[in-house]
C-alpha cells in the first residue's frame, strides 16, 4: 500500500523577520496564484499540499520556509475521506514538483469546488484500501499512528534580556561567584520555553553543585600555577597527570547535564564509560592525525555514536543509526567545496589580488553553514528513541545569515543584542527539528515514569565543571 500520505500544513506563522509583502512576493515567484499567495501571507491557516511522500513533504517545507512560511509536516492517513475533503477545501494548492527536484509548477484550481478532483481521488483511494486484506489494514493502522511533532521555542528577546542583564550585573558585583546561578537561570529559561507535544523541557540542576565543582577546578588550576612557578618539572608532571583525569571529567559532566534535563518529569541520563571517553578523546583523534585527517570522518562518527548511544530518556536508550559512509560522504563534499573556493581564490588573485580575500571569506561562510547545518541534520536525523525518531532540516544559507546578522548587531549594540541573538537562533533551530512519533506516546511516557520512579536525589550530585562536549 502507498504511504505517500504526508501533508504540509500552515498554522498561520511567518518566519521571524519576514513581512507579509515579502512572503506574498516569494510565493508568487514559486508559482502560486495571487489569491492563494495573499491568503497565506495574511497568515490564514491552511493545508497547502497533501498526499506526499515524506521526502516530497520535506522539500515543500524547505521551499516554503525559504519563502517565509513556518509549515508543519503531518501524516494524513488517519483522515476519513470527509475530513480530507474539508482540509483540501481550505488548501492553497501551491507549486507541484516535477520528477526533477527543484522544479515547481502551478497546480490549477478547480472551477467551482476546489476539492472536487481530490474528492474523487480520495474515493478511489478509499476503494483501493478497502480491497486490501486484513494484514494490510493492520499495517495501515500502524502507519496512521505516526505523526510528526515539531519542537517549538516560545521565548522572546525582551523577556530574556531582563534575565541576561541581571546575571551580568550580579557576576560583576560578586567577581564571578554568581556564574553557576547565572548558568542555571539561563538554562532554565531556554529549556522552559522549548516545547514538544505541548510540554516544555526542564533544567533541574542545583547551582550549589556546579559551584562546588568549579571550586575544585579553580583550586586545581591554582595549585598547578603555584607549583609551575617554583618547580617546572613538577608542573609538567601535573599536566601529564591531568590527561587520564580528563575522560572522567567529560563523562561526569555529560552525565550531570543529562540527569538534570527532563521532559514530562522524566529525566535523561548518560551512561558512557571511562574507556569509551578515552577512545573518543585520545585514540580516534590520534588515528585521524596519523592518517593526515583521512580518518577524521571516522573520528567524528565514533564520538557521536558514543555520545548518543550512551544517552537515555528514563531507562530507554537512544540509538545512532548513521553509517560511517554517511560521514565520509559529508566530509568529501565539505573538502570539495573548500578546494573549489581555494582554487577560485587563487585564480582571481592572478587577475586582481584584492579579489582573493572576499572569495576566501565567502568560502569560509559557505563551509561554516554547510558544516553547522549539515552535520546537525545528519546526526539528529539518525537519532532514534525506541520507535520514535528525530529529524532536522536546518537551512545552510539561513544558518549563515542568522549567524552573520546576529554577530553584526551584537557588535553595533556593544553586546546588548546578545539576548535577542540567542533567542533568534534557538527559535530557528527548534522550528527545524521534529520528532516522528510512532504509536502511543502517552503510553510510552507512562512506562518511563513507572520505571524511573525510584531514581533518587543523588543523581543531582554528579560532578560538573561546565565542560561542553562535541
Amino acid at each position: 500500500m502507498s504511504t505517500d500520505n504526508y501533508r504540509v500544513y500552515f498554522s498561520g506563522h511567518l518566519v521571524e523577520g519576514s513581512t507579509a509583502d515579502n512572503v506574498y512576493a516569494n510565493l508568487v515567484k514559486l508559482g502560486m496564484s495571487e489569491a492563494q499567495a495573499r491568503r497565506l501571507a495574511d497568515q490564514k491557516p491552511a493545508t497547502i499540499k497533501s498526499k506526499l511522500s515524506r521526502e516530497q513533504a520535506v522539500r515543500y517545507q524547505q521551499r516554503l520556509h525559504e519563502a517565509g512560511l513556518e509549515v508543519d509536516i503531518e501524516l494524513a492517513l488517519s483522515l476519513t475521506p470527509a475530513e480530507d475533503d474539508q482540509d483540501l477545501t481550505q488548501a492553497a494548492k501551491v507549486a507541484k514538483q516535477d520528477e526533477s527536484p527543484g522544479t515547481w509548477h502551478t497546480q490549477p484550481e478547480a472551477a467551482s469546488v476546489p476539492a472536487a478532483v481530490d474528492s474523487s481521488a480520495t474515493a478511489d483511494e478509499s476503494d483501493r484500501v478497502s480491497a486490501h486484506d486484513t494484514s494490510e489494514q493492520q499495517q495501515s493502522a500502524a502507519v496512521a499512528d505516526r505523526r510528526l511533532e515539531p519542537f517549538r521555542f516560545t521565548g522572546n528577546g525582551a523577556e530574556y534580556f531582563g534575565i541576561w542583564i541581571v546575571n551580568i550585573l550580579l557576576m560583576v558585583v560578586t567577581l564571578g561567584l554568581y556564574a553557576p546561578w547565572a548558568k542555571v537561570r539561563n538554562a532554565q529559561y531556554f529549556y522552559g520555553h522549548t516545547e514538544l507535544d505541548g510540554s516544555s523541557f526542564q533544567y533541574l540542576a542545583d547551582p550549589w553543585v556546579i559551584f562546588r565543582g568549579r571550586l575544585v577546578a579553580v583550586a586545581a588550576v591554582i595549585v598547578w600555577l603555584i607549583v609551575s612557578s617554583f618547580f617546572e618539572v613538577f608542573s609538567i608532571i601535573l599536566a601529564l597527570l591531568f590527561i587520564p583525569v580528563l575522560p572522567w571529567i567529560v563523562t561526569r559532566s555529560l552525565k550531570f547535564h543529562a540527569i538534570n534535563s527532563a521532559w514530562r518529569n522524566i529525566r535523561f541520563d548518560f551512561k558512557g564509560s571511562y574507556g569509551g571517553a578515552c577512545m573518543v578523546l585520545f585514540v580516534w583523534p590520534l588515528v585521524s592525525l596519523l592518517t593526515l585527517f583521512l580518518a577524521a570522518p571516522l573520528s567524528v562518527y565514533k564520538s557521536q555514536s558514543w555520545r548518543i548511544n550512551n544517552a537515555y530518556f528514563g531507562t530507554t536508550p537512544f540509538h545512532f543509526d548513521a553509517k560511517v559512509s554517511d560521514l565520509f560522504l559529508f566530509f568529501i563534499k565539505l573538502v570539495l567545496i573548500g578546494v573549489g573556493f581555494a582554487v577560485l581564490s587563487m585564480l582571481s588573485g592572478l587577475v586582481a589580488v584584492w579579489l582573493s580575500f572576499p572569495i576566501l571569506m565567502v568560502g569560509y561562510l559557505v563551509l561554516f553553514g554547510y558544516f553547522m547545518a549539515g552535520l546537525t541534520n545528519l546526526v539528529l536525523s539518525a537519532t532514534r528513541l525506541e520507535s520514535h525518531a528525530l529529524s532536522s532540516n536546518l537551512g545552510k544559507r539561513r544558518i549563515v545569515w542568522i549567524f552573520l546578522s546576529n554577530s553584526l548587531l551584537i557588535v553595533l549594540t556593544l553586546g546588548l543584542f546578545t539576548p535577542w541573538a540567542k533567542v533568534r537562533m534557538a527559535r530557528y533551530k527548534a522550528s527545524c527539528t521534529q520528532l516522528e512519533i510512532n504509536g502511543d506516546l502517552d503510553h510510552f511516557i507512562a512506562a518511563q515514569t513507572k520505571s524511573t520512579g525510584a531514581m533518587g536525589q543523588e543523581l543531582g550530585e554528579a560532578f560538573d565543571v561546565g565542560i561542553s562536549f562535541v
